[in-house]
């Protein structure tokens, strides 16, 4: 009665396609049958006969022990035919036997069991258009599980319905086995993968108020051409044709069409069967705009008009029902931040055809008082559960409170260790209790860089880092960075611990080397060597309060040459005894500066890493004189507001301005001076505007144009547009319009001595705050190397003396 595996398995195989359905011969209902069969023997002896012992035969892998646990029959019981008949099916329901036989001799019940194989590959033969990745995850089978037939069949089918969402509907699948020894086979699947079924047409029937060509731009499968590469929807999926029901329906939905529906959604195969034509049969209805707009509440903390000002809903206006999810989201938010963590709040529509208005009711109701009774991290391979737990603004055993677990999500994207988060809810062991799970996908979070570049300011650029944004999966942050270029060379070391003892207390240390080389600018050049200390934590909770302290030395050098006085008569600008430059001369040395500062944040925004709505503003002063040599109080002020458009498209205002002054006798010294251009100031080269050395003529002609020098205030704003490009997203490429306005000037009044140079000329300095502007187009690449930026400026007001500069080119490592 035993088969050998030849006999099961490779005889019992066929060839499955989409229209044949045909499975694999053998099944274990078929097993089960010749089970039975075997067990006749068995159930012919006289039942009066107690079992002495089991044995086991046959088993290769299986204890002995295991199998006997199946069995619903033990020493010392009758030989039951029903029993024996039920324990062999129960064997046969384990799927680890390709046969089993029971059987009686004498007093013993012999077991006989053909152990089913254990796969030992999975192997994918004849793939073209998918990658095995892509099938391995579908199938059930892997390498040391159990073969069965009636499995390896499962998978034929699942590999098929991979190929028919890929739009090939002609795919043919044979399962093949391949023996080994020590019972083991290698599972094969042949594949031939077919030609791929395309889209020839797409049509709409019923539609009067839009068009075939608008309503072909809603839907996500597109018509099939020769010419788009790129397009991955051309094929026909009945997902992704119930998908395109659902969008059309949102479409004419949200734009007033409430009666809306798709009768139908056809898909005939083309007489050569290579592609498919698509017809959607629709009903548009009536145009309908909002009505009377009620809430009813008896809450006492959340009163009508409260709620009402809330929904973003008005009478008279075209109904949009994605509108009424947003009134509810709206309310849901109000609600918690009153102290309602739940609320019930259910829309009662009415269709007015008549009148062709929908008035709608919101009943808000408390709902009932849930407990979180657990939260799951869930994903997070590398970085510790407690450096997510503690982002979370709600513990176990807290009310639910849908307002602080948004907030939760948003401070975990905002440490920027992972790729996506999610907080979901579900059901607890009890009706008043709640799980929250937080998935997150990580992201990488170390970086070993060594990069080249070039940018039209600094020209070539060499880089070299490692960092760590989340050291030892601790959350910590770690940077040791050597860059140079032709104007600055950098080393520096940063370390950061976001929970200094255990508290909401973040604290770091800085080690720097800089060396700035502004000859072709400003004809000086700098170097700092500097620490500093950092300190920074939550006043509120979205308003943080930092304070640093920095000691640095600057040894500031000016350029050594001789000044053309006119006549052939030279001098040495830092000759002091016929000063050309007094302003440039009086900041060479050295210094040492002690630096105490705070920095004061309010963030509103809602998305920490692209905001659409919402506005921050940061506020720092620093005070230099506690110590050291230089004296100055420093203020600025920095702030955006975002605003999320339609298709992508988001409206940006950037806004920042800053002030220095010397106290106790000194004046600001020009490395302390702010210099604005280059990337701070589209359109303007670095340091190219704002107060710059001048020779002028008697008539205030200028003859010809000396150093730029900083200014002691500076004010700028940039509008920005960011407008998606109708490109593939793993091109990584976008784009924004942008307009940036502002001013540099006003220096000490030691700096705005001027120099006679002859009768008719003299060096002077001209540190106005006339206003300067430009517009352009600013492209962003995302390349393998790092973030590439492109910057297309047009100057639109500017001083005669200004540097401009129409394109800049720049790249960096990013971190």
């Amino acid at each position: 009665m035993k088969r050998v595996l030849r006999d099961v398995v490779l005889g019992a195989m066929s060839v499955a396609t989409v229209g044949a359905g045909s499975v694999l011969a053998a099944s274990t209902d078929a097993y089960a049958q010749e089970g039975q069969q075997g067990a006749a023997p068995a159930a012919e002896q006289a039942s009066g006969v107690a079992i002495r012992r089991i044995q086991v035969e046959g088993n290769q892998r299986i204890e002995a022990a295991t199998i006997t646990s199946y069995l619903l029959v033990r020493p010392g019981d009758t030989f039951d035919p029903e029993r024996i008949d039920l324990s062999l099916k129960t064997l046969f329901a384990t799927g680890l036997f390709a046969d089993v036989q029971i059987e009686q001799r004498g007093s013993d019940l012999v077991v006989s069991v053909i152990e089913n194989p254990v796969i030992n590959r999975v192997i994918f033969e004849g793939l073209n258009t998918l990658d095995e990745e892509d099938l391995e995850e579908e199938v059930q089978a892997r390498p040391r599980s159990v073969f069965t037939a009636a499995r390896a069949q499962g998978d034929v089918q699942r590999i098929i319905e991979v190929y028919r969402r890929a739009g090939r509907f002609a795919a043919q699948v044979t399962p093949q086995v391949r023996e080994l020894d020590q019972n083991r086979v290698d599972l094969i699947f042949e594949v031939d993968e077919g030609p791929v079924t395309g889209v020839r047409d797409v049509n709409f029937i019923g539609n009067e108020v839009y068009s075939d060509r608008r309503l072909r731009d809603v839907i996500v499968t597109t018509e099939s051409s020769w010419w788009n590469f790129f397009q991955s929807n051309d094929n026909y999926d009945p997902d992704r044709l119930e998908y395109d029901r659902e969008q059309l329906r949102q479409y004419y939905n949200n734009r007033g069409y409430a009666d809306f529906r798709v009768v139908s959604a056809v898909a005939e195969l083309t007489p050569d069967q290579k592609d498919f034509f698509i017809t959607f049969t629709v009903e548009e209805g009536i145009r309908y705009e909002f009505g009377e707009i009620r809430i009813q509440t008896e809450l006492n903390r959340l009163p009508e008009d409260l709620l009402r000002a809330a929904v973003p809903i008005r009478s008279g206006t075209e109904f949009r029902g994605e509108l009424i999810e947003d009134a509810i989201d709206a309310m849901s938010y109000v609600a918690g931040s009153v102290g309602y963590a739940n609320v019930d709040i259910v829309p009662v529509v009415e269709r007015d055809a008549e009148n062709r208005v929908v008035n709608i009711t919101f009943e808000v109701n408390e709902g009932p008082r849930v407990f979180i009774e657990r939260i799951d991290v869930v994903g997070n391979t590398r970085t510790l559960d407690r450096v997510i737990r503690r982002e979370m603004m709600v513990s176990e055993g807290d009310a639910f409170n849908r307002v602080l677990l948004d907030r939760s999500r948003q401070r975990i994207r905002s440490l920027g260790f992972f790729e996506d988060v999610t907080v979901e809810e579900s059901d607890g062991s009890q009706p008043d209790r709640s799980v929250v799970t937080v998935t997150v996908e990580e992201q990488s979070t170390g970086e070993l860089a060594f990069a080249a570049g070039y940018s039209s300011t600094e020209s070539f650029l060499f880089d070299v880092s490692i960092t760590e944004r989340n050291l030892r999966g601790r959350g910590q942050f770690l940077r040791l960075r050597a860059s140079s270029s032709s104007q600055r060379q950098q080393v520096d070391i940063r370390f950061t611990e976001p929970r200094f003892l255990g508290r909401e207390i973040a604290a770091g240390i800085d080690l720097y080397s800089l060396r700035t080389d502004f000859i072709s600018q400003s004809s000086f050049e700098n170097q700092s060597t500097g620490i500093g200390l950092r300190t920074s934590f939550p006043v509120s909770d979205r308003t943080s309060l930092g304070l640093t302290y920095s000691l640095i030395q600057d040894d500031t050098q000016i350029e050594d040459v001789a000044v053309d006085l006119g006549g052939g008569n030279y001098v040495d600008q830092c000759d002091f005894d016929n000063p050309a430059r007094p302003y440039l001369c009086d900041q060479e040395g050295t210094f040492l500066t002690s630096v105490f500062g705070f920095t004061v944040n309010w963030d509103q925004r809602n998305d920490p890493v692209r905001a659409t709505r919402g506005y921050d503003i940061q506020f720092s002063q620093d005070i230099a004189g506690v110590g050291g040599e230089v004296n100055y109080l420093r203020t600025e002020i920095d702030g955006g507001i975002y605003y999320g458009l339609w298709g992508g498209f988001r409206a940006t205002f950037r806004g920042s301005a800053g002030f220095i002054d010397g106290w106790g006798g000194d004046d600001v010294r020009i490395n302390d001076r702010f210099f604005k251009g280059g990337s701070s100031f589209r359109g303007f080269d670095v340091a190219g505007l704002g107060p710059r050395q001048l020779v002028v003529n008697d008539d205030g002609t200028i003859e010809s144009e000396g150093d730029a020098i900083g200014g002691n205030i500076y004010a700028i704003g940039t509008l920005q547009l960011d407008v998606p490009l109708p490109l593939p997203e793993s091109f990584s490429l976008g784009s924004a319009l942008f307009v940036d306005f502002g001013t540099v000037g006003v220096v000490d009044s030691a700096s705005r001595r001027s120099v006679d140079i002859d009768s008719d000329s003299s060096l002077i300095v001209d540190d106005s705050t006339s206003l300067r502007a430009s517009a352009g187009v600013s492209i962003f690449w995302d390349s393998p190397f790092g973030p590439v930026q492109f910057d297309f400026a047009q100057p639109l007001a500017y001083e005669e003396y200004d540097q401009l500069e129409e394109f800049r080119f720049s790249t960096r490592t990013q971190f």
